[in-house]
């Protein structure tokens, strides 16, 4: 990989060069700003063998570096590791923004080049500006260099697209439509262009395979006070879509031509979100622009009682197949023995898959699992290659974060499990996480309150130890939809998007020791009423994930009474609900799994 990204930096400096460009950046983003994108986007990927999540790539004439956070230091330190490429550590004191680099890297006065397709109105903009103050730099955003030197470039997915039935979805696409237009009228807005794949895959109750495990399609959708319009390759359009879409009032255009869509577009004014519209639709706007959020975010994330009733079935499930895993697992260590046939990090990974698959209404993994064996567990998005794969031996944690698709529902949970003896700072981190996780699942709180309010609850008891973790302690969760979904969310950052009843969302802090070992414990939750008082409505968390979490690695003399209190009583219900559904050994193995623990 180390030659072949030293040969894509030779051929871009080439086109650079040609164009007279000092610089050209890479984020991880396609048009339509998603987290997870078409392979045909991976863009950074491609220059720097980068292939986390999140980053953004710079290359000059004469450097490289790339920036991303903590969840992907150390991944990304392999990576890059015999490339041209320098990692700039996020949120790291002394790390430079991208502005301050390239002005040091290029001097005043230069040009500098990005995507504008792929890259949000509101993220050009600001780079416009940090850029002007680095001696008048210059950006050009009419430019993809990646359509000359990415010869074998994967192409845009063209395939087909499936109805969401009512069964699942509980709202109309009418309905929703009119939703959608009540709250533009609110905002004093005729229209809006809707961008984000799994808002327009909400609203259409329709769903794809276009990004990786998330159930998705390529599209833009655009709705006026009359008229509303899905930008798409026609070929992913089955008869049945098509006949849906007509019945639903829906007209159909090229996905190529959202561009003059929006130059043809004939009301006095339109709605774009400046973080979810590419720099370069939202250029073609004629009409006068709302520049607000697009309200389809927090509309989606409030759960009508199918969604709820379906995630609820989900988390039975996918509680099943952990189940089967769990105890699997431990029977090949059993008595501390070394397994029966040797174990790897790829291999858990796989007999889990392979579990949830047997299990009705499976569709795909919501997310790479995450399987981190002793050191792995402390790379916060690990994933196990063929070259990192090692074997799982009967002493020491196992992380383990992985989710799947359903039709009715997503999952995502993360256990970590002891598999032999551990060291005492292996105990002591595994319960300080887990603390901190039933804090956050003890919460009461007003309605409206902020993630970033209750996050310190996961945070107290390792602050005063002197730890902490820096990603997110919980982020929203889609319905058979993307596994991550906003703006709600747990994080030290400040987010004032509001909780409210019927909202989902996970509880997963972490703690992660470079080299030695790492432990996150995770449920997803649903936000529901707690009581209603003089002061307001107050709210609390429902756990929806339904797994035992090990008991094994708890110091209890850490556990207050109310902790203890709280996993006895978690436990049980996981017993209650997942026990009629097992075989009878399975139910013996849970039935010791899901014992009080004594303090």
């Amino acid at each position: 990989m180390t030659e072949k990204v030293n040969q894509r930096l030779e051929d871009l400096r080439e086109v650079m060069r040609r164009e007279h460009l000092s610089a050209f950046i890479f984020p991880s983003t396609d048009p339509h700003q998603g987290e997870y994108i078409p392979d045909h986007w991976k863009g950074r990927e491609f220059i720097s063998g980068f292939n986390g999540s999140a980053g953004t790539a710079v290359v000059t004439m004469t450097s490289a570096a790339l920036w991303t956070d903590s969840r992907y230091f150390i991944a990304a330190e392999e990576q890059l590791r015999g490339t041209e490429f320098q990692l700039q550590k996020l949120k790291i004191e002394g790390t430079p923004t991208i502005a301050e680099w390239i002005g040091k890297e290029c001097g005043a006065g230069a040009e500098v080049g990005v995507d504008g397709w792929c890259s949000s109105a509101n993220a050009v903009k600001e780079l416009i500006a940090d850029l002007r103050k680095r001696g008048g730099i210059t950006l050009r955003t009419n430019l993809d260099p990646l359509s000359q030197v990415w010869t074998d470039r994967p192409p845009i997915p063209s395939d087909p697209v499936e109805l969401f039935p009512m069964a699942y979805a509980g709202e109309s696409t009418r309905d929703k439509i009119a939703r959608i237009r009540q709250a533009l009228r609110e905002r004093h807005a005729d229209g809006m262009l809707m961008a984000a794949l799994d808002d327009i895959a909400w609203t259409l109750n329709l769903r794809g395979t276009d990004v990786h495990c998330n159930p998705v399609f390529v599209s833009y959708l655009l709705i006026s006070s009359k008229d509303v319009t899905l930008y798409i390759n026609k070929v992913k359009l089955t008869p049945e879509v098509s006949a849906y879409l007509q019945d639903e009032g829906i007209s159909v255009d090229d996905y190529e031509n959202v561009a003059r869509g929006l130059k043809d577009y004939f009301e006095y004014n339109i709605l774009l979100d400046p973080d979810e519209v590419n720099y370069t639709l939202y250029k073609a706007v004629t009409r006068d622009i709302v520049a607000e959020e697009s309200p389809v975010k927090r509309m989606k994330t409030v759960k009508n009682a199918t969604e709820i009733a379906g995630f609820r079935s989900a988390m039975l499930k996918d509680g099943i197949a952990m189940v089967k895993f769990l105890k699997w697992l431990d029977d090949q260590f059993e008595a501390g023995a070394s397994p029966t046939s040797t174990l790897t990090e790829i291999s858990v990974d796989r007999k889990l898959t392979a579990l949830r698959a047997e299990q009705p209404l499976y569709r795909d993994i919501s997310f790479d699992t995450i399987a981190g064996y002793g050191a792995h567990a402390a790379i916060v998005h690990y994933e196990a290659t063929p070259e990192t794969d090692i074997p799982i031996e009967p002493h020491g944690l196992l992380l383990l974060d992985s989710g799947a698709q359903y039709l009715d529902g997503t999952t995502d949970i993360t256990r970590t499990i002891a598999l032999g003896p551990l060291t005492d700072e292996e105990k002591k981190i595994y319960t300080l996480v887990l603390k901190g996780h039933i804090q956050i699942e003890l919460c009461k709180f007003p309605s409206g309150a902020s993630g970033t309010q209750i996050d310190i609850l996961a945070r107290k008891d390792m602050w005063r130890e002197g730890l902490n973790y820096l990603h997110g302690t919980g982020h929203g969760v889609g319905t058979y939809l993307n596994v991550h979904e906003g703006p709600h969310q747990f994080r030290m950052e400040w987010k004032p998007a509001p909780l409210v009843a019927g909202m989902t969302i996970t509880d997963e802090p972490g703690i992660y020791l470079p080299g030695r070992c790492g432990a996150r414990t995770e449920n997803t939750l649903l936000i529901v009423p707690y009581k209603e008082t003089e002061f307001g409505k107050f709210l609390q968390f429902e756990s929806l994930t339904l797994c035992p979490i090990d008991k094994r690695p708890i110091v209890a003399g850490m556990m207050t009474q109310e902790e203890t209190e709280w996993l006895n009583q978690y436990h049980q219900t996981v017993f209650d609900k997942l026990s009629p559904l097992l075989a009878a050994d399975e139910v013996d193995w849970l039935r010791e799994a899901c014992a009080p623990l004594q303090k």
